[in-house]
């Protein structure tokens, strides 16, 4: 079929090369036009069901509302594990679907287990799905402050003019605001007008309720036109409410109206219970959160909502500030693009370098050179027909593949251009046609068998679940829709420009390889020289070498991933909890001057708490801080970078590591508060693995919330002083104070009050009850009944607090409820039904797989199982528990794909003994690996695994170039085993072997000169793994391979030529042609051993029906 192939595109070469250029030119317009982002998609398909239970404490939420949740969520299709934090008032349960799952389908099953539950929830409790979004949604924080303005009028403007047209930009899922005052209209009661008056707290609330309302009242009907009817009750502003009527009261025949101002202060205000707050630069601010849809390209989606921010401005007060540089997904999207775009630059200038130095020749350069564009554009193709974008990992499998797409038109190209070569000096030359097609031919299993090797060793990729596959899947599929295109250009393609373009050229008469490739080939030839008389010392100094690799192999440290440098750092500041959320406030401010007295800081924006409909169950007592920081083109020119706060860049820009340290020590200062510091992309990605925003998570599980925190200290205790466990911190479930008023249903019945009544009467009161909303245009602000503030923030006057039953008796609340102050949970997480608490560190200095190990012996010892309660576990995840999961099936896998490796290339030699021999060239590259790493002082991750993965294809290519030509000359071209067969072959594929082993290689040393450089993080070991294998598999190629298939390979070749043999006609020697023969016959080895093609002299000839037309 190949044979067709290369036929059917040299008969229609002009159709071949104009639907090529027609490819290109759709493939450009395709690329142009992808969304592009930082990394692929590492959404799992979670679903977020958000539950508000007013006046719940934690434990309640836990039995009431989670528990429920739970329990009919546990066991639903393709949910794989069920979290949940149970705070004040609010229920969050976390459900995570299998990966691959249609999210859309898993909320339906959500949706439909949550409609089975709710009649086991209290009244009013109503579970929400959040919105779609991503892990990586969060692209954007806009900060806005005004020094004229109240916090509450910029609240109000963040609620009712920013955040309706931020919602309107197409691509944008969720803008939660924090910080600033709600605006809210209060009707304080108070407790004592109301007893005056003989009313209740129901009264005053059912007076508000009725005392906004608008109507409709129909038409009146003129003799030319009619009216709408409006009957317009609504209340408007302050004045309108304390004019509204609660009740009459008449005396002495005269009625008086009790008014709402008679009995309540009436004002506008802040909402009195704040769950959260904001600041930009330390300083007081609103922060707006902006988190895009699933699929939305980040770049395009950031560049719309700065065109409606610019929109909006117009319409603000002059002074306020709109700082939408808080945090930008953007800039690290488009400084990672740009780095890896700049390395398959530089790699492609490294390859047409190569290309020209070796063949000296402009003609086939341009020819081989032809596949890179041609396999780029159609990679495109097969993005936007898969709904891949373009991202670090997609081109980072073009940046792997880049050397490797010129390698199958290489060896064409250079099989081709020396078959016409020595056509041209023949006495009766053969028609170029002929030779191009035999050449190419000559050549074809090779290519397609390497090729196929190749890809092989990738499908493993393919069963890597979780992050790690998300991210090395895309890559996969860059680098094998990549090779794959080549293939087909080498193919179709280069034979029809070699016709072109080759036979006609004047060098055609001059016998002589170029300058570089000569010294190559001596250099080569003192190699053979020096090898081929001792091969068991060459095997046993390869051999010493292999084992010399393993040993620094086992000693390189290990971890998940590569640092990502993301330009941004994420700062988590928690507190104890029950600290008031002034006090917290002030305490992240603290830290806010702290890390800005480092000059490399650039802004800071801080979110303590909560704000509304936000998906976390964090309480007031944790911050999370987005640092921003100078890069160092913006130090080159500090007076064009100036901050809306005045702050310049510093001369010099320190590495980022001193500089986290740095801060770190700074905040180590601030009292009472636990630090976490990470990178808003890491941290995404902890949470993923572990639920914990931290590398390394020890899970401890359980029904009993003291011996949960009892382990927990022990286990914190046992991780204290070990090397580089840094931000050590315990989930903070704590006891934190709590005001319990518990109602005397004796005491209570004797007045007339009911629990229920008496209990919403006091959640009235204290809390606050939204009766209605007054209406401000287009804007809503709700009413609020509420006790004054002096009764509801003073325990000791809540016992004087005066209520009247509903049979008009007036009582003190200590007459029908006992008040105490009891220590309660602030929260409560579970995990898969398990109440669960977490102790939790990052690593810093020293390689994650040495921290982890010294943690599991700390733990052995502090805490062995038979100190660990009955029911209880001890589990540690995160980070460790992915890259040991990843690595041992990738292990796996790969072991298969090798034996998978050996079963191709077996149905090409049809020898053991050559399957052996090519994938010797395996372990040859290990060593170039294993060097190459410890050197670098790499730790060994997943991504330098899948480098070593790619390395078994990679490397065993050129052996099956060289073996293949070997059988070649043996079955073919008539010469018998010995020295002067292996040294003939291998100096005539000392070309192409070199040439696509230097392509594949120099095209990655732009990524391995990278290390670090955002974007390259993740492909930095790949590239560095592959190089350095490339480097020792393509040495010990010529050193080696000749000198084993010379000592070892004389049995399986006298095979491999008795089958050819029994089943081909036999060339006919000349005298003097040097084992050259006069013709051969046009067939294909038996079972593909080894590909048919044109004698060297190019003189074989074809049967008739083979002769391509002109």
């Amino acid at each position: 079929m190949l044979n067709a192939i290369i036929k059917f595109s040299l008969h229609n070469r002009v159709l071949v090369l104009a639907a090529a250029a027609l490819l290109a030119a759709y493939g450009l317009f395709t690329a142009t036009r992808l969304p592009t982002d930082v990394l692929p998609d590492l959404n799992r398909p979670t679903v977020t069901v958000l539950t508000e239970a007013p006046g719940l404490a934690p434990e309640e939420v836990e039995t009431q509302v989670t528990f429920h949740l739970e329990t009919a969520l546990n066991g639903a299709v393709g949910v794989e594990r069920v979290r949940s934090v149970s705070g004040l008032g609010l229920s969050v349960v976390y459900v995570e679907f299998a990966w691959g799952t249609d999210i859309r389908y898993d909320r339906q099953v959500v949706q439909e287990r949550l409609n089975q539950v709710a009649e086991k929830l209290p009244p009013s409790v109503i579970p929400l799905m959040g919105p779609i979004s991503s892990i990586m949604g969060e692209i954007m924080l806009v900060g806005l402050r005004s020094d004229s303005l109240p916090p509450m009028e910029v609240r109000s403007l963040a609620d009712w003019v920013i955040r309706p047209s931020l919602l309107s930009v197409a691509g944008v899922a969720q803008v939660t605001v924090m910080g600033g005052q709600v605006k809210q209209f209060q009707v304080l009661a108070d407790p004592e007008k109301l007893r005056r008056y003989d009313l209740t707290l129901t009264d005053l609330q059912e007076a508000l309720e009725k005392a906004n309302e608008n109507s409709g009242g129909g038409f009146i009907v003129g003799s030319s036109q009619e009216f709408v009817v409006r009957n317009l009750g609504r209340v408007a502003n302050v004045s309108d409410i304390e004019s509204s009527l609660v009740a009459s009261r008449t005396s002495e025949g005269t009625t008086r109206p009790i008014l709402v101002r008679d009995v309540a202060m009436v004002r506008e205000g802040g909402a009195p219970i704040k769950r959260g707050e904001g600041s930009m630069n330390a300083r007081p601010a609103v922060i707006m959160a902006i988190q895009k849809q699933p699929g939305a390209d980040t770049r395009e989606l950031t560049t719309r909502i700065d065109s409606a921010l610019n929109q909006i401005r117009p319409t603000l007060p002059k002074d306020m500030i709109i700082n939408a540089d808080l945090f930008r997904q953007s800039h690290f999207i488009q400084t990672a693009i740009e780095n890896v775009i700049e390395a398959l630059r530089d790699g492609s200038i490294l390859v047409v370098i190569v290309l020209i130095l070796f063949l000296m020749n402009v003609r086939t350069t341009l020819i081989t050179l032809t596949a890179l564009p041609l396999s780029l554009l159609v990679t495109a193709l097969v993005f936007k027909f898969f709904g891949e974008t373009i991202n670090t990992m997609t081109l980072g499998g073009i940046a792997v593949a880049i050397g490797e797409l010129v390698d199958d038109a290489v060896v064409d190209v250079e099989n081709v251009f020396r078959r016409l070569r020595e056509n041209r000096h023949l006495p009766h030359p053969r028609p170029a046609m002929d030779v191009v097609f035999d050449a190419s031919s000559e050549v074809r299993n090779s290519i397609v068998y390497g090729t196929a090797v190749v890809l092989l060793v990738f499908l493993p990729l393919f069963a890597m679940s979780g992050v790690e596959g998300r991210l090395f899947q895309p890559l996969a599929v860059a680098y094998i829709v990549s090779i794959l295109a080549s293939l087909v250009v080498s193919l179709t393609v280069t034979p029809a420009m070699a016709f072109y373009l080759l036979p006609t050229m004047k060098r055609m008469a001059d016998e002589k390889d170029g300058l570089v490739l000569r010294a190559c080939k001596r250099f080569a030839r003192m190699l053979y020289d020096l090898t081929m008389p001792r091969p068991w010392t060459v095997i046993g100094v390869a051999l010493g070498f292999v084992a010399l690799g393993a040993i620094l192999v086992s000693r390189l440290g290990s971890e998940f991933l590569p640092a990502f440098n993301e330009g941004t750092a994420t700062i988590n500041i928690v507190a104890d909890p029950g600290i008031s959320l002034a006090e917290s406030d002030r305490l992240g401010s603290k830290a806010e001057e702290l890390i800005l007295s480092v000059p490399e800081v650039k802004s800071t924006g801080r979110r303590t708490g909560r704000a509304e409909q936000d998906e976390h169950a964090e309480g007031v007592h944790y911050s999370e801080l987005d640092v921003d920081f100078w890069t160092r083109d913006e130090a080159r020119e500090p007076d064009k970078h100036i901050t809306v706060d005045g702050r310049k860049p510093p001369a010099t820009v320190r590495p980022k590591q001193i500089v986290l340290a740095e801060i770190r020590q700074k905040l180590e200062t601030v009292p009472g508060v636990a630090v976490g510091l990470g990178q808003p992309i890491s941290h995404r990605i902890d949470h993923l693995l572990s639920g914990v925003r931290a590398q390394i998570a020890v899970k401890i599980t359980g029904q009993d919330l003291n011996t949960l925190r009892t382990l927990a200290d022990q286990v914190q205790g046992a991780m204290t002083g070990i090397p580089g466990v840094v931000d050590l911190q315990i989930e903070k479930q704590v006891l934190i104070p709590q005001v319990r008023i518990r109602v005397n249903r004796e005491a209570a019945a004797r007045v007339g009050f009911k629990p229920a009544e008496l209990v919403r009467t006091l959640e009235t009161a204290m809390k606050g009850k939204i009766v209605s909303q007054v209406l401000d245009g287009l804007k809503s602000y709700d009413l609020v009944l509420m006790l004054e503030e002096s009764v509801r923030n003073d325990v000791r006057r809540l016992n004087d607090v005066r209520l009247i039953s509903p049979t008009g008796a007036v009582v003190l609340l200590s007459d029908v409820a006992g008040i105490t102050e009891t220590p309660g949970p602030n929260q409560i997480s579970r995990e898969n039904v398990q109440r669960r608490i977490v102790v939790s560190s990052n690593v810093q200095g020293r390689d994650l797989g040495r921290t982890v190990a010294e943690i599991e012996k700390s733990l052995a010892m502090d805490l062995p199982p038979e100190k660990i309660p009955a029911g209880y576990t001890l589990s540690i995840g995160g980070q460790f528990e992915a890259q040991q999961a990843a690595t041992r099936l990738l292990l796996l896998l790969g072991t298969l794909s090798l034996v998978a490796m050996f079963a191709v290339l077996y149905s090409h030699f049809r020898s053991v003994e050559m399957v052996v021999q090519v994938m010797l060239n395996i372990p040859f590259a290990f060593i170039g690996s294993a060097f190459a790493l410890w050197l670098a002082s790499e730790n060994f991750s997943v991504a330098s695994l899948v480098g070593f993965i790619s390395l078994c294809g990679i490397a065993s290519r050129n052996g099956i170039l060289m073996i293949t030509h070997y059988i070649h000359l043996m079955t073919h071209e008539g010469m018998e085993f010995g020295r002067e067969m292996v040294v003939r072959g291998s100096q005539e594929r000392v070309a192409p072997v070199l040439m696509t082993a230097l392509t594949a290689g120099l095209a990655l040393i732009p990524l391995v000169l990278a290390a670090g450089q955002p974007g390259k993080e993740i492909l930095y070991p790949v590239a560095l793994v592959v190089l350095g294998g490339l480097a020792t598999s393509t040495f010990l190629d010529f050193c080696i391979t000749p000198t084993i298939f010379l000592r070892f390979g004389r049995r399986a070749s006298q095979h491999v030529v008795a089958q050819w043999r029994a089943t081909h006609v036999q060339p006919e020697l000349t005298p003097g042609s040097d084992h050259r023969p006069v013709g051969t016959a046009d067939q294909v080895l038996a079972r593909d051993a080894v590909v048919q093609t044109a004698s060297e002299t190019g003189g074989a000839s074809e049967p008739p029906d083979s002769r391509l037309p002109r």
